[in-house]
């Protein structure tokens, strides 16, 4: 046998293999279980945010005011016009003490296509 031959053939199939996982993960879309399962979790987040915001939109058409409040909201910042809506309690949902995360921002994107 001739050892130098397989010595080389090992360390090319070893870089071969570190190319190969390299190029994957960071070209090739390749992902931890670890990583796909906080993927998962933000999609999931974003989905009932949204949703939820559907909700709050239905809780500001009940506000006797809600032309008004809804001139207010659209002259605020894109960073403050979710601090508005909680300040309002639309984005809180029946039965709940405060609101869920992201449903203000997403309600207030929601809104502000409203004319």
């Amino acid at each position: 046998m001739d050892w130098e031959k397989i010595k080389l053939g090992s360390w090319g199939a070893v870089g071969g293999a570190l190319v190969t996982m390299y190029v994957g993960f960071n070209v090739g879309g390749w992902m931890t279980n670890g990583s796909a399962e906080v993927m998962a979790k933000e999609t999931a987040a974003t989905a009932v945010a949204e949703r939820l915001g559907t909700i709050c939109v239905a809780q500001f058409n009940r506000d006797p005011a809600k032309t008004q409040k809804l001139i207010e909201m659209k002259d605020k910042d894109t960073w403050d016009k979710g601090r508005y809506i909680d300040t309002q309690n639309w984005a809180i949902m029946p039965g709940d003490e405060k609101a869920e995360s992201g449903v203000s921002q997403a309600c207030a994107k929601q809104l502000s296509t409203k004319s």
